[in-house]
């Protein structure tokens, strides 16, 4: 019964958000740069400014890039680019700092940004994808959801794909964890958390 709430509840959600948005209005225009496509397919938005585009890939808010953030931005964290040769993506990353971090002290500056995209300078299209980095919920809602179930006539036995099988696979694991780790928060004393030496002989 925990497995079938879950996703139905999951379906609810996802079915909720996919009727917000048109593919119609999120497709990629012909010819769209990278940063484009980004942002059309990985958040939804299809007009934006250099000053939004740079603040919502300023993961820490900090003002300026670090080297981490473009590999997130570029998806090179995600599991969908562990097939490139290491040295690719670090060329890539080296790539985006050669265009905007003009005074080369390691960072990307929102000025620095700012006034190169007005320059017409863009991340150029390096080959990952779209740039994958959200969570495992939000991908699978952005990327097989919405393109293959939406409407407001989804039910879970329609959902049968490859993807849908996994994404509720590991609501099933999430839930099953939540409550292994609640059930032991019951207890007075954790018993796995006792180190071996201090457990008694024979318990």
């Amino acid at each position: 019964m925990r497995s079938f709430v879950g996703a139905a509840i999951a379906l609810a959600a996802l079915a909720a958000t996919a009727s917000a948005h048109s593919q119609e209005a999120l497709k990629v225009p012909e010819g769209a740069d990278w940063m484009t496509r980004h942002m059309i397919e990985e958040h939804h938005i299809t007009s934006f400014d250099a000053g939004v585009f740079f603040n919502l890939h300023d993961y820490d808010s900090t003002g300026k890039w670090s080297p981490d953030d473009v590999r997130k931005t570029l998806g090179l964290m995600d599991d969908s680019t562990s097939r490139f040769p290491q040295q690719d993506k670090d060329a890539a990353v080296r790539s985006v700092f050669e265009l905007y971090d003009t005074d080369r002290s390691g960072d990307i500056t929102y000025p620095e940004f700012v006034v190169a995209h007005a320059k017409g300078v863009v991340i150029p299209d390096f080959g990952f994808g779209p740039g994958h980095h959200g969570d495992y919920e939000t991908e699978y809602e952005i990327h097989h959801f919405e393109r293959y179930h939406s409407g407001d006539n989804v039910k879970l036995e329609d959902l049968t794909h490859p993807e849908d099988i996994e994404h509720f696979r590991k609501h099933d694991e999430m839930e099953a964890e939540e409550e292994k780790l609640h059930a032991q928060e019951q207890l007075s004393i954790v018993e796995a958390n006792i180190p071996q030496k201090f457990r008694r002989v024979g318990h």
